[in-house]
């Protein structure tokens, strides 16, 4: 669908390479896709709640490591009532600082852990809840029965719809299953879910719930209270264990959502690392995971109570999972062509019982559930900044485009000179040449004599094959070249700069001969000349030029542009460039400046 906002973005739908993997027949648009095409309203509507969903999930992945790690740690405090809060704090926030600081080797060089520690978890869980409902009140499994719920709800009215604020927690982590996708398929996970996990949270909820019916007054540390003495510290150790796995899963999530949205140019460019090469969704940024470090640590540190931190985390799950289901609804009408009956019924069941949630959580925001919308503010600003001034920026750069008309033009006119040389001209325009390049020709007076213009282009595929990966056409000039260089979400840009030199020419050269066998005129001496001419120029010397723009924000500009391009100059300063991804040599990266008046 082409629902995008970014030029850049929209552009690329004309192309073929984009279409891969669509379903046959899917070629006839639904009415709801034609009314995002047509409406650009509702395209950024659209846009605002997939960024509001994103700011959340950030903070999701902010809350659950701090919540967890304190949660479990302060498990300390019952066997030893003279530890402090503060203390408590402390070594919550010491086991977060390691956490991240291990996050560099990847969730597959620690990931060996991770099945003995949640097996652990699961198993030993349950076997203490049953433990404490054939101690204390064996008959509390029939609670799980719709009838009691239904009742409590008549009973207590408004009162049970608050309450709904705290049971929230109860389905933490299930918003993040599309990271644990990056790892495990689908199955596998359906297979964990039904078999283990569930029973165990039933069983453990139960034993819990039969020990808080014996002892009414621990209600406020239910977990750590039912277990027995002699394995408490077993307990407590797994416990740890299983919430630093957890607070693993958050982050994991962060940093994929974060790499999908740098790629598509909607957040700062960040450095995204594969951590394996085979599982395309384990990632890390080490920007990213210093920022969640310091915020988690500020969390915990600031607001050491529980209880506020568990409501801004109830608070960011529920509008996290709610957001989800509003976009998948889309999706499956507008992507899938879901039969309508279907997705009505999807929608009635989760959007109603989510929407419950959301309501009663949002009783909680005086009470710390306002954290999240701190922080997805503040998350958002960066965004919304980002892709306004990338708009401006295309805006410019489809306004004021070189074609090869006026290429010719600058070409011929008096003083300058072709020389020397093999380079390669980075542009991100689809159907024309930056404006760049004419500032460039203007002011240096030459262009090298074999000019490669080179795209990047990113595709919603994992992988590309790798005789799509170069795309390269002849632009009608003698020694004027294009050239889009194509890759997927999975795919690695770390090219060295001399072997992406080479690919480049000897697709160049396959296709100067292939076009020359089928439709050029010109004899084989002219092919095999413009070869020679093409080795030449490598010979002579290999050059990247990019362009380094930024926007000349003059007195005329308005408040709205003076402050949300000064903070995308800010934004755009500090951001990784996107010429270093392909591994070009120091000594041959170029950079021309323009200004680009706002």
């Amino acid at each position: 669908m082409d629902v995008g906002i970014l030029h850049s973005k929209r552009a690329e739908s004309n192309s073929g390479f984009v279409r891969h993997g669509r379903p046959e027949g899917t070629e006839k648009q639904s009415r709801l896709g034609k009314f995002f095409e047509q409406s650009i309203v509702a395209r950024r509507v659209l846009l605002f709640i997939a960024m509001l969903g994103m700011c959340m999930l950030i903070g999701d992945g902010i809350l659950t490591p701090a919540i967890s790690v304190l949660s479990a740690m302060d498990g300390v405090r019952a066997p030893f009532p003279s530890v402090s809060k503060s203390l408590v704090e402390a070594l919550s926030a010491i086991v977060l600082i390691v956490l991240f600081l291990l996050q560099k080797f990847g969730t597959s060089k620690v990931s060996f852990l991770f099945s003995p520690i949640m097996g652990a978890w699961t198993l030993t869980t349950p076997l203490v809840g049953i433990y404490s409902i054939i101690k204390h009140y064996p008959s509390i499994l029939k609670a799980v029965s719709p009838h009691y719920i239904v009742h409590f709800f008549w009973r207590n009215g408004t009162e049970g719809w608050l309450s709904l604020g705290g049971t929230v927690l109860c389905i933490t982590g299930s918003e993040a299953l599309f990271a644990d996708l990056g790892h495990f398929n689908r199955t596998s996970i359906q297979i964990a879910f039904l078999c283990t996990i569930y029973p165990s949270l039933v069983l453990t909820y139960a034993g819990q719930t039969a020990y808080l019916i014996r002892h009414p007054n621990d209600h406020e540390d239910g977990f750590y209270k039912f277990i027995p003495e002699s394995i408490y510290w077993p307990m407590f150790v797994v416990a740890t264990l299983a919430a630093i796995v957890a607070s693993q899963s958050l982050i994991s999530a962060t940093f994929s959502v974060i790499k999908q949205s740098v790629v598509l140019d909607y957040f700062p460019r960040v450095k995204v690392v594969h951590t394996s090469p085979n599982k395309e969704g384990e990632v890390y940024s080490p920007e990213i995971n210093y920022i969640l470090m310091i915020l988690c640590v500020a969390v915990i540190l600031i607001f050491g109570d529980g209880k506020d931190i568990g409501n801004a985390f109830g608070v960011v799950v529920s509008l996290v999972m709610l957001i989800t289901t509003i976009l998948l609804t889309l999706v499956m009408i507008m992507i899938w062509r879901t039969p309508i009956a279907l997705v009505a019924l999807y929608f009635c069941v989760f959007f109603v019982m989510e929407g419950v949630y959301v309501s009663a959580v949002f009783t909680k925001i005086p009470e710390g559930g306002w954290i999240p919308f701190a922080i997805s503010i503040i998350l958002a600003f960066i965004m919304f900044g980002w892709f306004y001034g990338r708009q401006r920026k295309m805006e410019y750069e489809l306004t004021h485009k070189i074609n090869l008309d006026r290429l010719e033009a600058l070409l011929s006119e008096p003083g300058i000179h072709r020389v020397p040389g093999l380079c390669f001209f980075y542009t991100n325009i689809q159907d024309g040449l930056t404006p760049i390049l004419g500032h460039y020709i203007k002011n240096m007076r030459s262009l090298h004599k074999v000019t490669v213009f080179t795209t990047l282009r990113y595709l919603l595929v994992p992988k590309v094959a790798p005789h799509e990966r170069i795309v390269v056409n002849k632009l009608g000039l003698k020694g004027i070249y294009g050239c889009v260089i194509q890759y997927g979400y999975a795919d690695s840009l770390n090219h060295e700069g001399d072997d992406l030199v080479t690919q480049v020419t000897n697709v160049l050269i396959a296709h100067l001969r292939t076009w020359s066998s089928f439709s050029l005129p010109g004899s084989p001496e002219e092919v095999y000349q413009e070869v020679a001419y093409i080795e030449e120029a490598k010979l002579a010397g290999v050059v990247h030029i990019r362009g380094k723009t930024r926007f000349y924000i003059s007195d005329s500009c308005g408040w709205f542009d003076r402050i949300l391009l000064g903070f995308y100059e800010v934004l755009h300063k500090n951001c990784r460039s996107a010429l270093p991804a392909l591994g070009v040599p120091l000594p041959q990266r170029i950079e021309v400046g323009m200004l680009y008046e706002a």
